[in-house]
């Protein structure tokens, strides 16, 4: 079990390293992780939803993703609530005190989901969540320790010495846990170091010595990780997420519950495209060829922030202009006449109305549809493969001109008169080469050949080969019991 001395340190990316590192040494590997946080989720082949990173593990290890791989997913809605996900299926909404009072309840869950994993794998390699360090949060813990403790898996904890103090990180960890946790850790990890590896061999020394706990290695800073999919939006707030590209001119709105946001990962890897998300404060530029309304978790709050920024006026002023503009799940129900959520499956039953750019309407429903797509974009000749999740039902006069059409017949979506406008469920649009192609090609860029899980696998192999050469391999897979 991979733990860190906080949240993003780099455990994700490691699982996945080391997944396709011991898959590519023949063995069969899966991930896990026994509670997730997070609005960037994947359909499964089970039919339920896990969060992405445990996704982007699963093709580490070669193999399709499944609900038991992450059997508790929290996916936030506001700053103290939560939607619990139990084994891929929609359980409610939860205050956060409501859950750390019950979640020792659904320890029993990630253990019968871990047990199921093992009956098919010579390795299965667990994701923590946060710190076990945080004690104030040990009683009921299913995450980390409370984890690890139940089923008896060893523990390698990770440090991040790009954040600094990574000694006092990891020593004040060994200070603060209690004895039978501590015997979990059979060792630690540094990453994201950047420069002379020589230059930090007294820092490692002296952990060593203050911990007793053998040093596994030093991971160097991942270039290879900003080609996977990122699991927590905080990380678009930061600098160095945005793409390099030049050329046409593609903004998002950073919408304070965005979802599944990897849907523009390959935009971002597009040489002749500027892809920016928009933070709150500042208005959607003037010069941009295309707006896109992301995913969300709260349609109704977040389309109440949008008007509160001002950003319905500036995607009005974008399409006087000639502009277009493109909604995706919750983007697309925005852009109707109206979202209902008579049963109040957000929050307060409410009604609001909509941007008023498809001739749509939205009903809510406690009904979450969860399932892979493919098909056609109706546009143009060019295949689509994706997935759809999301709560609520989308008809209306605009859907007589849809904007895809499925493999079985069905139509999603819905495109305005004047072809400017258009909208639909399925999320993961741009990952295919064809689809990216014809999208870009409206706008009158190009696009580099290549679907994006393809660049997701090489960067997989990358992070293997990496790993292989800066981390004690050989003792990680001791401690595994190879």
């Amino acid at each position: 079990m991979v733990q860190g001395c906080g949240s993003d340190v780099g455990k994700s990316t490691l699982v996945a390293g080391l997944c396709r590192l011991f898959t590519n040494s023949g063995l069969r590997v899966r991930p896990f992780k026994p509670q997730n946080m997070s609005n960037n989720a994947a359909v499964t082949a089970d039919g339920g939803e896990i969060g992405r990173a445990q996704a982007v593990q699963a093709q580490a290890c070669r193999t399709a993703p499944t609900v038991d791989m992450n059997p508790v997913l929290l996916k936030p809605q506001n700053d103290i609530g939560a939607q619990l996900i139990v084994r891929g299926r929609m359980h409610g909404n939860w205050t956060a005190r409501a859950f750390q009072d019950r979640k020792a309840g659904l320890l029993d869950v990630a253990v019968e989901s871990f047990q199921r994993l093992r009956g098919e794998a010579d390795l299965i390699l667990v994701e923590g969540a946060g710190s076990p360090a945080e004690i104030n949060l040990r009683a009921g813990d299913i995450a980390n320790m409370g984890f690890a403790r139940a089923t008896q898996t060893p523990v390698v904890l990770v440090g991040d010495i790009d954040r600094g103090h990574v000694i006092a990180a990891l020593v004040g960890a060994h200070a603060v846990l209690d004895p039978d946790d501590l015997a979990m850790i059979r060792g630690f990890l540094i990453n994201k170091f950047r420069g002379d590896p020589s230059l930090f061999a007294d820092g490692r020394a002296e952990i060593v010595r203050r911990t007793g706990w053998p040093d596994l290695g030093m991971a160097p800073w991942l270039a290879a990780a900003r080609r996977l999919p990122a699991e927590d939006a905080v990380v678009l707030e930061r600098p160095g997420r945005e793409s390099a590209g030049a050329g046409v001119r593609i903004v998002a709105p950073l919408l304070h519950s965005l979802s599944n946001f990897d849907d523009f990962d390959a935009l971002r890897a597009e040489p002749g495209v500027d892809f920016t998300f928009v933070p709150p404060g500042r208005p959607l530029p003037r010069d941009a060829d295309l707006i896109v309304l992301p995913g969300s978790k709260a349609t109704l709050s977040d389309l109440a922030m949008l008007r509160a920024e001002g950003w319905d006026i500036d995607l009005k002023a974008h399409l006087r202009q000639g502009g277009r503009v493109l909604g995706l799940c919750g983007g697309y129900q925005m852009l109707g006449r109206r979202v209902t959520d008579p049963e109040g499956i957000e929050g307060e039953p409410s009604v609001a109305e909509g941007l008023g750019l498809l001739d749509v309407e939205t009903i809510l429903t406690a009904n979450k549809t969860l399932r892979p797509a493919i098909g056609r974009l109706a546009g143009a000749d060019a295949p689509f493969a994706g997935y759809e999740m999301h709560v609520g039902e989308t008809e209306g006069p605009g859907r007589q001109r849809p904007f895809l059409i499925h493999a079985d017949g069905r139509t999603d979506g819905a495109v305005s008169a004047d072809g400017r406008v258009a909208g639909a469920y399925v999320h993961g649009l741009f990952d295919k080469s064809e689809a990216r192609a014809a999208l870009l090609a409206d706008l009158g860029a190009a696009s580099t050949p290549g679907d994006h899980a393809a660049e997701v696998d090489k960067a997989l192999d990358e992070l293997a080969e990496m790993l292989a050469r800066c981390l004690d391999i050989d003792a990680i897979a001791r401690i595994a019991g190879l």
